[in-house]
């Protein structure tokens, strides 16, 4: 007898599960930005997605329809969104380049970071704002800590 997983393969302990205004667009948006893979959607009431699962890199995301009525609210709705999706990635700056031009709009430009990283923000054109990374330096928190506190003194003063 065969024992159901408690957490289904592919899946992360933490899996983004996004709420977008037209989800097939976002789905085809993802593909062309971040490289994403289909897996399969759920058809909804008129048409919306209920349900629907991408891969970015070695990780699921699932998506479904905006519906106001049950609750489930995009960022267009709510004015934005407080969350940052993080991508770590071999090549930052073909990806930030590649989700820019399949429409994102920069937030932040890619910029060597005092932790370590080369790192910027998109938004895409769902609301949804992604971070991107390629880990460049390995540093002790200290090490971080002492460049951080430089780079804020730049910055105010």
């Amino acid at each position: 007898m065969s024992r159901t997983k408690p957490i289904p393969d592919g899946c992360h302990t933490v899996t983004p599960h996004l709420i977008c205004r037209n989800a097939a667009k976002a789905i085809e948006y993802y593909t062309k930005a971040f490289g994403a893979k289909e897996h399969f959607r759920m058809p909804g009431p008129g048409g919306k997605i209920m349900h629907a699962q991408i891969q970015v890199g070695d990780s699921l995301v699932f998506l479904a329809d905006e519906m106001p009525e049950m609750g489930c609210k995009s960022p267009q709705s709510l004015n934005g969104s407080p969350v940052t999706i993080h991508l770590y990635v071999e090549d930052c700056d073909k990806l930030f380049n590649q989700a820019v031009a399949a429409g994102g709009k920069p937030n932040m430009p890619l910029t060597d970071m005092f932790w370590g990283d080369r790192y910027g923000q998109i938004t895409d054109p769902f609301g949804h704002v992604w971070s991107v990374a390629t880990h460049k330096e390995d540093l002790s928190p200290q090490q971080m800590a002492e460049r951080g506190q430089k780079a804020m003194a730049g910055m105010c003063g």
